[in-house]
């Protein structure tokens, strides 16, 4: 196909992007229903303009944050966005199948049946935050284009670079009817967000999600929110606390911290205090030897997060906290130029009202909590606003059970964080202030589908056989006292 120029806009973004959604919904309108063939199709082409230009993705990505190893770039973005696509190829005609649904008595018994048909919902936007700014694009549009859907996208505008290599990919393997970019500032997602989508997904910060919910709700538009909040971790006295503390500092230094599912705070036990943090210093070493000129070491995204995150730890400082800075080659982070990299941080033992501990901190910042009965974490944990993640590490199935049914969460992970997300089955979402809605696997094709109720009468005569026919009757006496029945 001649693949359209990536749409950029410097006027009039209301009208040219209202005019991309009208061409997408007449396109779809016109194509009728969606068989399964252009569904792989289009699945197959997003997976190889990923794969084509992995490379390019991954220079992009590391000008943007100003050091990001290649091989997070790969593995985060590339690959973990091919995967949820080839899942998605491989399931979408079974997901497609109507379903059969049970029919009331005696209409069953009669010929009625009913069934469910998921029929494409047609126009989905996507708006993607920077933190993975090809995967929050390419995941979500596996369960879009598996349902049927055409989709116009709006990347982060702290990532430009790579929004750019977004718009080029995309429109080099779509048709702008199928799929369309638009790149730009806060007055394009401003726009972006009013537009009259059969369906929008949102992944970012729960503040501006109010923004994109109030914009939405003037059209009607439903809303897939993915969200984030303060992801508690419980370590339990059963815990194999090096085992664990490699797992957690591996996540909260993974793309130094800045993703929605790390871990936000520790809950561990009073007499492990110390162990604890002498073994996220150990995992970290094992990991970093260095930090500062470590191409492995992801850098804070940008100057405005950097600042907001070493505000945290001034005020932090300021209140006499005890701030353990896990820097194993004892660099001077305030000589450098170029990047933004925080070390580790551990926060032991901080008092409640400090920002860190009300703010999602999106950074490598760890604060430690301690507990002397396991009660207290869960207690600690549902007073707090309902987070995207919660992570039990230990043995005891007892702890494990409680921290599963008493508290309220997107997701839980047990003795790891983070995994809970690749796999492709489980839903991926948040609840409350974390999220609303999920996707991935099965249910990201129904967030993204139309759940038609279809029900086919049989051909005899049913309201007269039942004496719901005026003049009504002793049959409508005895069909009344039938349904009202204990």
């Amino acid at each position: 196909m001649n693949a359209p120029q990536p749409m950029t806009l410097d006027s009039g973004v209301d009208t040219e992007m209202l005019a991309a959604l009208q061409k997408q919904r007449d396109s779809y309108l016109q194509e009728g229903a969606v068989d399964a063939g252009t569904r792989i199709d289009r699945i197959n082409r997003a997976i190889d303009v990923l794969i084509r230009h992995a490379d390019a993705i991954s220079e992009a990505l590391n000008t943007d944050f100003t050091c990001r190893p290649r091989q997070v770039n790969l593995l985060s973005d590339v690959a973990s966005s091919v995967g949820t696509l080839k899942h998605a190829r491989k399931h979408l005609k079974g997901w497609m199948k109507a379903e059969k649904r049970p029919t009331i008595f005696p209409l069953n018994l009669l010929g009625g049946r009913s069934r469910i048909e998921y029929q494409p919902k047609g126009v989905v936007g996507i708006v993607a935050p920077w933190n993975f700014p090809v995967a929050m694009v390419f995941q979500p549009m596996a369960g879009i284009l598996a349902a049927g859907n055409r989709v116009m996208i709006k990347p982060s505008e702290f990532t430009p670079a790579t929004s750019d290599v977004i718009a080029s990919m995309i429109a080099e393997a779509f048709d702008a009817t199928e799929a369309a970019v638009f790149t730009g500032g806060p007055e394009v997602g401003q726009a972006f967000a009013g537009l009259p989508f059969d369906h929008m997904i949102f992944t970012g910060a729960t503040g501006i999600a109010r923004h994109i919910m109030a914009a939405a709700s003037r059209n009607l538009v439903p809303l897939t929110l993915e969200l984030g909040g303060k992801s508690p971790v419980v370590i339990s006295r059963s815990a194999n606390l090096e085992l664990t503390m490699q797992r957690i500092m591996l996540g909260k230094t993974l793309n130094a911290g800045q993703i929605c599912l790390a871990p936000d705070y520790l809950l561990v036990p009073e007499e492990q205090l110390e162990q604890v943090v002498a073994a996220a210093k150990s995992a970290v070493e094992g990991m970093y030897p260095t930090l500062l000129q470590n191409p492995e070491y992801t850098s804070v995204v940008n100057a405005r997060h950097y600042q907001r995150l070493s505000g945290y730890l001034e005020e932090a400082n300021i209140r006499g906290q005890r701030i353990v800075a896990l820097n194993p080659g004892n660099e001077d982070f305030e000589s450098q130029s170029g990047s933004f990299k925080i070390p580790p941080t551990l926060i032991v033992k901080p008092e409640d009202d400090l920002a860190l501990m009300q703010e999602e901190i999106f950074g490598p910042l760890l604060p430690i909590l301690t507990y002397q009965s396991f009660d207290e974490t869960i207690d600690y944990i549902n007073r707090r606003p309902r987070p995207l993640a919660a992570y039990y590490f230990g043995s005891d199935n007892a702890e494990e059970e409680a921290l599963i049914k008493r508290t309220t969460s997107g997701g839980v992970c047990v003795n790891d964080v983070l995994m809970h997300i690749v796999q492709e089955d489980l839903p991926f979402g948040g609840i409350g202030p974390s999220g609303m809605g999920s996707y991935h696997g099965l249910e990201g094709f129904r967030t993204f589908s139309h759940a038609k109720s279809v029900y086919r009468q049989t051909s005899i005569n049913v309201a007269k056989l039942g004496g719901m026919l005026p003049p009504y009757s002793s049959k409508t006496e005895n069909t009344i006292k039938a349904q009202l029945k204990r």
